[in-house]
């Protein structure tokens, strides 16, 4: 009977904005989580393996160079990662957004600004994710750049981290798929606000 009543007193507006937040909020927030997941567990991974560097061949007792693919890619990649984090719970309050929008009483009811309001959070949010993603890819393709060419010359250093690795390209999957995860939270958000300013 409440659904019922619920389902008289809002109106089609209404109940069309509510729906497609309940789909796309759900949609987004699956596929972040698994994106996220994927990449938070790559990026460990890799980025453990990458910063136990292999000693060198020809004197075991030198100081072996960092990897390149450490420092600012995993530096970045890992913020990135963070703020598909936030992205996640804020895509989840969607959701539950969705939820209040059919409430009988038209009090409880979120306005329309507050509403945009939070949609053009999570649009920041993925905005700054995908910035910091980003650059985390700027820095990584950079030093695996520097690493094809130093691939000449690794006869001679006798340094075995100058030959790009599967660990390095790991650490490239996993930065593409939270490049992947915000670019999805920006369609949905986007998707979303055009759904709210249609009349």
């Amino acid at each position: 009977m409440a659904n019922r009543t619920s389902s008289v007193s809002v109106s089609p507006a209404i109940r069309r904005v509510a729906l497609s937040l309940r789909i796309l909020g759900w949609v987004s927030f699956w596929s972040q989580v698994v994106l996220g997941v994927v990449a938070g567990i790559v990026l460990i991974f890799a980025g453990g393996n990458l910063r136990a560097p292999a000693p060198n061949p020809t004197n075991p007792t030198a100081p072996v160079a960092a990897n390149p693919g450490t420092g600012a890619g995993l530096f970045f990649a890992f913020i990135g990662l963070v703020a598909l984090a936030i992205s996640i719970y804020w895509t989840f309050r969607y959701t539950r957004l969705a939820r209040k929008l059919t409430v009988a009483n038209s009090a409880d009811r979120p306005k329309r600004g507050d509403t945009i309001r939070v949609l053009e959070i999570g649009l920041l949010i993925n905005l700054a994710g995908l910035l910091v993603t980003v650059l985390g890819a700027q820095a990584i393709a950079g030093s695996l750049l520097l690493k094809s060419f130093e691939q000449g010359f690794v006869l001679f250093s006798g340094n075995p981290l100058r030959f790009i690795t599967p660990l390095d390209l790991l650490v490239v999957q996993s930065n593409t798929n939270a490049i992947l995860a915000h670019f999805i939270g920006l369609v949905s958000t986007l998707w979303l606000l055009r759904s709210i300013n249609r009349p």
